[in-house]
């Protein structure tokens, strides 16, 4: 890990679009500046309008620039887990050095050739997280480079997801002017920050609970597993109370975070708020249990819905329990109300950054966190190393992996000066032995050596015994 860095992180959400911008010093991450302004285009979490996603985009950047005083130019951008697909994959090459020794551009072309794999068309690979190396038979290498080996094998896993997404991400992004560092599924942000490194191991479930819609994500093995989406989030619990208490949506926000509690036994019925509906000159009178029978009705629909799938992969008893976040977590009650379907192992996750005390900030500063505890094989992996060591400078990447180097034109061996006068005497130079020693040299297995052999012909203008003496030695030249 280099001493300092800084990181720009996206968060594009459904309710707002958040832009942190973090320095990384010696492995500590230190906030600069946040932007943070609301979500135009954007609709259960995937991008609906290019043009206002756009400028949502460059507002929120443009605020992250004043706090921080810095040009913001590439940025890590969070992806929602929307069919978000995990599968095994596998590559394997041949050292491409003459002294046999793995370097870096041995582990790119492998993760390069991992890659390439039947992927349908609707789908698109977003990142490919290395879980072991194996050099000649032994496995468990975490890094081969500087080691000594003739095969190279890569077994990993592949994250695919919807192409749509990410292509709408991509070309708002980059409408927006800025470059794309970094693509990171939600899911693995919020693990680099919200879970302990035995929780990251040993198996959580995270719970994100955005404006658009609720995810629900398995953590085993420092590796994102399984995820799913729900299309309710936040945002459902506002229209809801919009449509029953017959009020606009701003007015029905504003209700649920003054007002709202998850847990509508813990309110009063004798504790009431008034409420602009619309029809109504005079603001109606509505109690807070009523209210929070709302907001509770809601929640526990998204609770069970996250329950029943979660059942289905055995994902109910991690050790790890569960994790809770995301802006609609920030509701009073809400903790207590997952207990009830999740049991007793629930916790809820606030970032502890000044100023960022609110779960709906996780993704933005799990996005710095993630690329900031990137070590050098999975900066290769995502792409990154490269130009992080150069730089910063873009470099042409190789649309196809070299397997095998090209082997060196075989020296010619200078040739002994004999006398032609006696035929003992250039024998013991010249013998067949001395001809299949020199074939016998080894070259790469997807050459053949005889294909760089010299070509050699016996001149036609000797006779007598030196004529059938060179034809002799030229056989050991043909095929």
């Amino acid at each position: 890990m280099r001493n300092q860095e800084i990181f720009v992180s996206l968060d594009i959400g459904t309710t707002s679009i958040k832009v942190v911008v973090a320095e990384s010093i010696n492995g500590h991450v230190n906030i600069l500046g946040v932007g943070n302004e609301k979500s135009r285009g954007l609709s259960r979490g995937v991008i609906v309008d290019i043009d206002e996603t756009v400028y949502s985009i460059q507002q929120a950047v443009a605020q992250a620039e004043r706090k921080s005083n810095i040009k913001i130019t590439d940025v890590i951008v969070g992806v929602p887990s929307n069919k978000l697909e995990v599968d095994s994959c596998h590559g394997m090459i041949a050292v491409a050095s003459e002294n046999r020794e793995i370097q870096t551009r041995d582990v790119d072309n492998v993760i390069a050739t991992a890659k390439v794999r039947s992927v349908p068309p609707e789908r698109e690979i977003v990142s490919i997280i290395p879980e072991e190396f194996i050099v000649d038979g032994f496995n468990g290498i975490r890094d081969p480079r500087g080691m000594i080996g003739v095969r190279l094998e890569l077994y990993a896993r592949l994250l695919t997801g919807a192409k749509t997404i990410i292509h709408n991400i991509k070309r708002c992004v980059e409408k927006a002017g800025l470059n794309i560092s970094e693509l990171v599924f939600q899911p693995q942000a919020i693990a680099s920050v919200a879970l302990t490194p035995d929780e990251r191991t040993f198996g959580t479930v995270i719970i994100d609970m955005g404006g658009g819609q609720t995810s629900a994500s398995i953590i085993y093995d420092n590796q994102l597993m399984w995820s799913f989406v729900d299309q309710e989030g936040g945002d459902f619990v506002t229209k809801d109370i919009s449509i029953i208490l017959n009020t606009s949506l701003d007015s029905a926000e504003r209700i649920k975070r003054e007002y709202g509690n998850a847990l509508s036994r813990r309110t009063s019925e004798n504790e009431y708020f008034p409420v602009d509906a619309v029809g109504k000159k005079e603001p109606v009178r509505v109690d807070e249990r009523y209210l929070s029978e709302i907001i509770e009705a809601r929640l526990i629909q998204i609770f069970e819905t996250l329950r029943d799938e979660l059942s289905v992969v055995d994902g109910l008893d991690l050790p790890g329990g569960f994790v809770i976040t995301g802006g609609a977590a920030s509701l009073p009650g809400v903790e207590e109300l997952a207990k009830q379907y999740f049991g007793s192992k629930v916790r809820l996750y606030v970032p502890e950054q000044m100023g960022m005390r609110n779960p709906v900030f996780t993704t933005a500063i799990g996005l710095v966190e993630y690329a900031s505890q990137l070590d050098e094989i999975h900066r290769i992996a995502q792409g990154t190393f490269r130009q992080a060591t150069s730089g910063g400078a873009s470099r042409p990447r190789r649309t196809q992996p070299t397997y095998v180097q090209e082997p060196p034109v075989r020296p010619e061996r200078p040739r002994p000066t004999v006398s032609y006068d006696d035929y003992e005497q250039a024998a013991q130079y010249e013998t067949p032995d001395y001809y299949e020693s020199y074939e016998e040299e080894v070259y790469y297995d997807d050459y053949e050596a005889d294909h760089y052999a010299p070509e050699y012909q016996a001149p036609t203008n000797e006779k007598g015994f030196m004529a059938k003496f060179k034809a002799f030695i030229a056989t050991f030249y043909e095929d």
